[in-house]
């Protein structure tokens, strides 16, 4: 990367940083049951409700104990559940269009990540009726405080209960995009790990390993403060203890609830201390190919902090002794490798792959949209160009 390009990258990186301690970041109110969620939706004086969730969860029927006990507390409930696995903005226009024709005055969104963001980004339509969400995506485009707000996750990996950030794709062009702004931080987060219990096994690992990345590059970043720092470690070690036990032992309800917690710090971290070139590539392909997200990331992450090199070698061994994985006395740079190694082996133990289908014309342009995403805002250990992103996805690529 030329010079000057570096400079004005590391500049604004550095103005955000300093930047941390001023801004309206807000953690969302913890509720535990669905009682908790009426007496919230009470004391606000709301009576209807644009409920959010996926086909397949609403179809299980583990949404229907909350629609029950809101229903029966007098509110009107309106299921939405038609949201893709990466929702679109069609998806996001068409729970808006159903917002307003039932008069609704709060959301509820139940489910993974995409459901969460997919609710992220309704309220922002309808605080800004007249802004496309192409207008809205970067940093601080949303200014004005959006409708009640409660994220009840059932997956523990995502952390957007917790985040400024929605990420959606075009449903014309495909092009992925995130939309960060504080208003989008929901007002309460209800975590039950009961929730997750019947998650599959292929959602279990690919979101468990999305919170790994967030935690790791909110780690590894230069914006990192003592809370984020704090808040990583704890998660990276969590996840090692309790991932693998979620994925081959399903109905480990401790595990779940530690996975769960996992999940919220890790998203408490990036947050504030943003991500990196993982999650830049994971979104291109996403968009692309329409890929898992969670899995994504667990593949490229390895093949990243193989690129970064010396720049996190002392970071991830502190996040190996952490864990457990190795003592002080062992080197920064074995220490690191041990680290990766550790990730490749948790990857491997839960059946997901170590390459990624893509097509060799879409290289080029895929590396232009990650590095278009990551600089200059994500504070990165190491700066990559265009170029040098294509190396990396060419790595990934399956031979």
């Amino acid at each position: 990367m030329n010079i000057f390009k570096k400079f004005y990258c590391r500049s604004l990186q550095f103005i955000f940083k300093l930047a941390i301690p001023f801004l309206p970041y807000r953690e969302p109110k913890i509720l535990n049951t669905n009682k908790d969620i009426v007496e919230v939706l009470k004391s606000q004086n709301k009576k209807s409700v644009l409920f959010m969730t996926g086909k397949h969860i609403h179809a299980s029927g583990i949404t229907k104990p909350l629609e029950e006990t809101l229903s029966k507390n007098g509110f009107s409930v309106v299921i939405f559940n038609n949201i893709d696995s990466n929702p679109t903005t069609k998806n996001v226009e068409e729970a808006l269009e159903t917002y307003h024709k039932n008069n609704l005055d709060s959301i509820i969104a139940f489910g993974g990540g995409s459901i969460i963001d997919c609710a992220k980004a309704v309220g922002a339509r309808v605080t800004y009726p007249k802004k496309p969400l192409s207008k809205m995506k970067g940093v601080m485009k949303i200014l004005k405080k959006i409708p009640l707000f409660v994220a009840i996750p059932t997956t523990a990996g995502t952390g957007t209960e917790t985040t400024v950030a929605a990420v959606i794709t075009d449903s014309e062009t495909r092009h992925k995009y995130a939309i960060s702004s504080f208003p989008l931080i929901p007002h309460y987060a209800l975590l039950d790990s009961t929730l997750t219990l019947a998650l599959p096994q292929s959602i279990t690992a690919g979101s468990g390993m999305d919170a790994l990345t967030h935690a790791v590059e909110a780690y590894i970043g230069r914006s990192t403060t003592k809370k984020t720092r704090m808040y990583a470690e704890e998660a990276v070690k969590t996840i090692f203890e309790n991932l693998e036990t979620c994925y081959h032992n399903g109905s480990d309800l401790t595990a779940r609830e530690n996975m769960l917690i996992a999940s919220y710090k890790a998203g408490l971290a990036f947050t504030k201390s943003y991500v990196g070139y993982v999650h830049a590539v994971a979104h291109a392909l996403g968009g692309k190919y329409n890929l898992a997200h969670g899995q994504t990331n667990a593949i490229i992450l390895p093949y990243m902090l193989k690129a970064y090199g010396k720049s996190v070698y002392k970071k991830l061994w502190k996040l190996g002794v952490v864990s457990g994985l190795f003592n002080k006395e062992t080197p920064y740079e074995e220490g690191a490798k041990l680290f990766i190694s550790k990730i490749e082996e948790i990857n491997k133990n839960m059946n997901i792959g170590t390459s990624i289908e893509i097509q060799t014309a879409d290289i080029i342009n895929l590396a232009k949209t990650a590095e278009k995403e990551a600089n200059p805002l994500y504070p990165v250990p190491k700066l990559f160009t265009a170029k040098e992103l294509e190396n990396i996805i060419k790595q990934i690529q399956t031979k």
